[in-house]
């Protein structure tokens, strides 16, 4: 008998350790499956997130075409025309609510001055992501590293403008030839670059300078005559000031005032050392994106064009 009960003793000890094994392996199982579930989920979903991004980042306009050079003065070059949909529709052919949303729409220009720079493709980047156009007042750079960055301006859809060759306000505005000097020299070089004969210019400075030797009046008559439109800004980020402003006040430099025009040109720089406006930037297209009868637009010769010079005189 002892030996019996020995024997069913061990069968019961045995039965035992197989039964917690099946439970403790019940338990252990589902977890583990739990959790590798929760990984490839957490993949899956940062493909998803990372194919969605590059999906926007990828958007961009058609690429502009090079116009050709003009073969004399006389002869004025062709130029792109970028129009918004609703300024192909004829007066009478609008609806009265959609006259009105016209009449209360403001048409936000965003500008960068002084380009191309090191931060100009996290710019471009950005403005890609919101599909965003924009202007790019540009200095004349010839190294090498500039060079992609002013055609990429142009293939994605944005306005290259003219922002003097040198910026040196002493030699560009010694003179009215050394002025007409400076600015041959930067349009040559953009259609050497990009295939862009610009028609678009802003003066170092703006058209209200205090440091022009010569009239200004002057040198706009001339850019009048030469066909090239020049443009001043009323909204300001104050990016330029000296003081070192954080990326959520130079935001509310620009959204706090947009709203007062119909036209707003906004003043931005494209500059090494102004990452903050770049920080700034999403903050700036996303408020203004958000906001009712307001759209972003790129400089065209359509637009009304805002004159410091002008607004003196008056």
């Amino acid at each position: 008998m002892s030996n019996q009960e020995d024997g069913r003793t061990r069968r019961v000890a045995v039965l035992k350790k197989l039964i917690i094994a099946f439970l403790i392996c019940g338990i252990l199982i589902p977890i583990v499956l739990c959790i590798l579930l929760f990984i490839k989920v957490g993949q899956l979903q940062r493909q998803i997130d990372a194919l969605s991004a590059k999906r926007q980042m990828s958007v961009a306009s058609e690429p502009v075409m090079a116009q050709p050079k003009p073969e004399s003065s006389v002869e004025e070059p062709e130029v792109l025309i970028r129009k918004e949909p609703y300024e192909e529709i004829s007066q009478t052919e609008t609806e009265p609510d959609q006259a009105d949303a016209q009449e209360n729409l403001t048409k936000v220009y965003l500008t960068f001055d002084d380009g191309p720079s090191s931060n100009t493709e996290a710019i471009l980047d950005i403005l890609a992501l919101y599909d965003v156009k924009a202007t790019f007042f540009v200095t004349g750079k010839e190294q090498e590293r500039y060079l992609p960055l002013y055609q990429r301006i142009v293939e994605e859809g944005h306005t290259l403008g003219m922002h003097s060759y040198s910026h040196r306000y002493g030699e560009i505005y010694a003179s009215k030839e050394q002025f007409v000097e400076d600015l041959n020299a930067l349009q040559e070089f953009l259609y050497d670059t990009t295939g862009v004969w610009s028609r678009f210019y802003r003066f170092p400075g703006g058209s209200s300078n205090g440091v022009s030797e010569v009239p200004m009046a002057e040198l706009t008559e001339y850019l009048t005559e030469e066909n090239i439109f020049y443009l001043d800004w009323n909204v300001s980020c104050q990016d330029a000031t000296g003081r070192n402003l954080r990326p959520q006040q130079i935001a509310a430099n620009v959204t706090d005032h947009v709203g007062k025009y119909h036209t707003a040109v906004v003043l931005l720089h494209d500059a090494a050392d102004k990452t903050s406006t770049v920080e700034a930037l999403p903050l700036i297209i996303e408020e203004i994106q958000g906001t009712e009868n307001m759209e972003f637009a790129p400089v065209d010769d359509e637009m009304t064009m805002v004159h410091h010079l002008e607004q003196q005189e008056k």
